[in-house]
């Protein structure tokens, strides 16, 4: 774990030069990973949220969060029970601090500008199994990663003048008309009128969306929907 935390160049990530010190990055998590008790993990969690992945006292979060959510995800699982709170504890502070302008993406390997809060959400959700475990607190983070979904269009049919998506989701998008980033080949746009037709049966992630007013042609398969509020989220 400490050798895939130092191959991480910390101080080429992108961030606010006046707030995130990519050094407190570097050495919280050496720190969180080694941390052998309470207050070994509280002076790692300082470090890490006073300008590291977050700064706490003005609520921000930084780009780095998304590198450092997998590494912290293995700390918990792997760490002492002191890292493994304070671990989970900094990422539910990344996942509902804002960030600053200019700041608010990572780009993903596809190319796509994710928001944030939703690339933080798709690392919980991919140790689901493991934050279940945690009771009540790991349900509680999953509860809110959630919110921010995403949805994958696999097919596309018209019905009416509007569209009838189906594919994969992750997240829970409720109930109601919402506005959604429709991602696609690196650049995203915004669809006015997205709302659930049918959500996913029992043990499966297939759901269908509708698009009202367009077109199966504007949405080829491949295309990728995130809440358009997560884009908008701004400290």
């Amino acid at each position: 774990m400490l050798d895939e935390i130092d191959a991480v160049d910390w101080g080429s990530l992108p961030g606010h030069a006046a707030w995130y010190e990519p050094d407190r990055v570097a050495h919280g998590l050496r720190a969180l990973a080694e941390a052998a008790n309470l207050v070994q993990a509280a002076e790692a969690g300082s470090l890490l949220g006073g300008g590291g992945i977050v700064h706490g006292h003005s609520a921000a979060v930084f780009p780095a969060a998304v590198v450092a959510a997998p590494l912290l995800l293995d700390i918990a699982q792997q760490g002492h029970p002191a890292a493994r709170d304070t671990a989970v504890g900094l990422l539910d502070e990344a996942l509902s601090c804002y960030p600053h302008a200019g700041y608010t993406r990572v780009v993903a390997p596809d190319g796509t500008a994710v928001p944030i809060c939703c690339a933080i959400a798709h690392h919980l959700r991919a140790r689901t199994d493991f934050l279940l475990g945690l009771g009540k607190r790991g349900k509680s983070l999953l509860a809110d990663a959630a919110a921010h979904w995403r949805f994958e269009i696999r097919e596309c049919v018209a019905d009416g003048g509007d569209t009838a998506a189906f594919g994969i989701l992750a997240g829970c998008l409720p109930d109601g008309v919402h506005e959604a980033e429709m991602h696609l080949a690196g650049a995203n746009t915004v669809l006015s009128e997205v709302t659930l037709e049918y959500p996913p049966a029992e043990d499966s992630p297939e759901a269908c969306v509708r698009v009202i007013d367009r077109h199966p042609r504007e949405l080829p398969p491949g295309v990728i929907l995130f809440p358009a509020e997560c884009g908008d989220r701004v400290h």
